[in-house]
């Protein structure tokens, strides 16, 4: 038997009760765990949900608060709160970013030298733009990512990327420039990387050492498809239901089901729920209420994980526009519950309901989008037998690389490849 591996993971996002990145890098370390002897090093701002969690994992928890906590209050200001104007928080990131991994590196610099690490593995952040101030200084293997970045903004959506605060993305690619980027990617053992739209971006890295896999992952303990029928015979008296869940912001264009709604006779009679809050509520009941949708379209609000999965089983089409989606893990979760899921083909969504799992609609001026998923949607109630199809081959590729169990198994495999000095292309996810 292998003798385990001993691995230090940063972590500086990592909590189970945040959504978003710092959940994925809390559920990706944790797995791991299994597999490895792991060190997590992370931000004490986690450590009362880590250790309400009480998975007995080993914590180092380190405390920047001295420039996280007035860039973070700075960057809000800048942002007008926290919903929008992402390339703001991610420039306001970057000092505080390099004092966590400074504190990291006086932390750990003599078991690093003594040798009481394999290698160091850099899960979040996720951002490229984000570099490593201790890579350059490491002898043993550095791994970072999974990554992922690097989508610009849909030509056709100038006012969406007006209404999100997006000034600043034209700023972007200067992080090339800045201290520790260089040194970050020639250093690394193996760069992670999700999605070709942020390959594209790691030019200064060899494919020998690039490892494409998706960050995204599901609990099959919550996102599952046991107990509920196929996609297209879930509702009742003819009635089909269709749910989008995710933060109401303008990228995201939460409006569009309605509109598909609003457009069709054939879909009234059908039912649209709609989980999640943000500042695009108020829009949205206003067009709810202008095409008199009362009826057949419900704002269900914020729900837990939990609550999210049970009202996907129940329902048959799982709705996601988004215009600008990295990672959408929720599209994989839908997909875990046996949805037909239609997207915009744009991104991580375009890509995982590819071959067949699904409809993805192309990028084009909103009102063209409408029509398309208003189609879309059109043909899933004419075509119930469609639906179950795509639904069967969405729920087989989810269920069979993308949950936490498997990622860690993924995660020690590579680990040991690394250390060899083996190809790494075999790691591929396809």
């Amino acid at each position: 038997m292998n003798q385990r591996l001993k691995v230090l993971i940063l972590a500086d996002e990592c909590n189970p009760e945040w959504p978003s990145l710092p959940i994925v890098g809390y559920k990706y370390a944790r797995e791991i765990a299994q597999h490895c002897d792991v060190t997590i090093a992370t931000h004490v701002r986690n450590r009362e949900n880590i250790e309400k969690a009480a998975d007995g994992l080993d914590v180092v928890y380190l405390d920047t608060e001295y420039i996280a906590a007035p860039m973070f209050k700075l960057a809000r200001w800048l942002r007008g709160g926290e919903e929008v104007a992402w390339s703001t928080s991610m420039i306001m990131n970057y000092l505080p970013y390099l004092a966590f991994e400074r504190e990291v590196w006086k932390h750990f610099k003599p078991a690093l030298k003594a040798g009481d690490f394999d290698l160091v593995h850099r899960i979040t952040p996720m951002s490229p733009t984000l570099p490593s101030y201790i890579a350059h200084k490491l002898k043993l293997p550095f791994l970072i990512g999974p990554l992922n970045g690097n989508l610009d903004w849909p030509k056709a959506f100038q006012a969406e990327q007006a209404r999100e605060k997006e000034k600043l993305r034209g700023l972007r690619n200067l992080y090339k420039f800045l201290p520790f980027a260089r040194s970050t990617y020639d250093r690394a053992a193996a760069v992670l990387t999700a999605f070709e739209h942020t390959r594209a971006d790691l030019t200064r890295v060899e494919g020998a050492r690039i490892v494409m896999v998706p960050e995204i992952g599901f609990d099959p303990a919550i996102f599952h498809a046991d107990g509920t029928k196929a996609a297209g015979q879930r509702g009742t008296e003819g009635k089909m239901h269709f749910l989008y869940a995710g933060r109401l912001v303008p990228y995201k264009l939460p409006e569009l089901p309605i509109r598909a709604f609003a457009a069709s006779a054939a879909l009234r009679g059908h039912h649209l729920h709609i989980l999640g809050s943000g500042p695009e509520e108020e829009r949205m009941r206003a067009v709810i209420a202008d095409f008199g949708l009362q009826d057949c379209v419900t704002l269900e609000g914020r729900k837990t994980q939990v609550e999210v999965a049970e009202l996907m089983r129940k329902c048959d089409g799982f709705i996601f526009p988004s215009i600008r989606e990295l990672g959408a893990g929720v599209v994989i979760e839908a997909m875990a519950c046996g949805m037909h899921c239609l997207v915009a083909d744009y991104g991580a969504p375009g890509a995982l309901a590819a071959a067949g799992r699904g409809d993805a609609v192309p990028i084009a001026p909103l009102e063209e989008m409408v029509e398309g998923f208003t189609a879309a949607l059109e043909r899933c109630v004419a075509e119930p037998a469609y639906m179950e199809a795509c639904a069967l081959r969405g729920q087989a590729y989810a269920e069979g690389a993308f949950t936490w169990a498997q990622k860690g198994v993924h995660a020690e495999a590579l680990y040991r490849a690394v250390l060899a000095g083996e190809d790494l292309r075999r790691f591929n996810f396809s």
